[in-house]
């Protein structure tokens, strides 16, 4: 990358259901989602005895989904993208079909990937997080969490209108 001090970052994220997040990995553009999901969720196996399922966008699917069931123990569901096919769609003569549930118009945000995708949102809100001026990935991931952790001491304590 030319002129360019600082390379691309992947954050890899694991958000409650509420959207907290839980735990957060910065790491190079260079690393996989393979690699930067165990890097993530390795280390949690024992901070969250409980969990069961882990939801994922569809680029944490086939390797991940076995090695999160072999070392952890987890089960991982993945949410598919919807493709628009290019050369049409092949109906029986005489069917009827609903063109509406088939082929979804306008923006449809995809189950469970929003959580995830708000959570991002409202980390980014920080002007310091908007834009990646961390030298190192550790103080990125602190910063993160930083942001993360007041964001849910507002909603526990919410300000007392004086």
């Amino acid at each position: 990358m030319r002129g360019k001090k600082m390379w691309g970052r992947k954050r890899h994220a694991l958000v409650d259901s509420a959207g907290s997040l839980l735990a957060i990995k910065v790491t190079g553009a260079q690393c996989s989602d393979l690699q930067g999901g165990q890097a993530l969720l390795q280390p949690l196996q024992e901070r969250f005895p409980r969990m069961q399922t882990v939801w994922g966008d569809s680029h944490y699917g086939g390797q991940m989904i076995l090695w999160l069931k072999l070392h952890l123990g987890w089960s991982m569901q993945t949410v598919k993208h919807f493709k628009v096919p290019k050369r049409g769609i092949l109906v029986p003569e005489g069917e009827e079909v609903d063109w509406d549930k088939l082929v979804p118009q306008g923006f449809q945000p995809l189950p469970k990937r929003w959580v995830v995708e708000r959570s991002f949102a409202w980390i980014t809100r920080w002007r310091r997080l908007c834009r990646d001026h961390e030298g190192l990935p550790a103080s990125s991931e602190a910063f993160i969490m930083l942001s993360a952790s007041l964001r849910m001491l507002i909603r526990l304590a919410p300000p007392s209108p004086l």
